[in-house]
């Protein structure tokens, strides 16, 4: 009784409000006023209100928010563990199934990490420019790129 009297009271001030934000000829602001002012009618009209108050006494609801908490912190827990170790238990199992005991690049014929192997010919060097022109090479790069 008192919830239902407090918020016909909160909805009348709201009201005045905007009535007075309307007079003063801010008509979009007094309309948002009086919007937020129905709502408390509102809720106790649908019966929200009542049932917040009887839930808000009920040891058996809080109980129940407490039981809710507690499935959401473990939720959350093992979703945190979970991207810690990178996956699911099947992701898991299929990077371990993928792992190679030796690192091939995915085109190389031969093992990454073996001996270093040198090209029997190397390509000839290109002639240098003339000291004069120490330009050349950039010059070439921004003619390449269409600069």
């Amino acid at each position: 009784m008192i919830a239902e009297t407090v918020c016909s009271a909160v909805s009348a001030a709201g009201l005045g409000i905007a009535a007075v934000t309307a007079y003063r000829k801010r008509f979009l602001s007094a309309a948002r006023i009086a919007a937020y002012s129905l709502v408390p009618v509102g809720l106790v009209m649908t019966g929200v209100v009542g049932w917040a108050a009887d839930t808000a006494f009920s040891p058996t609801a809080w109980a129940g928010f407490v039981v809710l908490g507690g499935a959401w912190l473990l939720f959350t827990s093992t979703r945190a563990v979970e991207r810690r170790r990178g996956g699911t238990r099947k992701e898991r199992r299929a990077a371990r199934a993928s792992a190679q005991p030796d690192a091939v690049a995915p085109t190389a014929s031969a093992p990454s990490l073996g001996p270093a192997v040198r090209p029997a010919t190397r390509p000839a060097a290109a002639p240098r420019a003339q000291s004069g022109d120490d330009f050349s090479d950039i010059e070439a790069i921004l003619k390449k790129h269409g600069i």
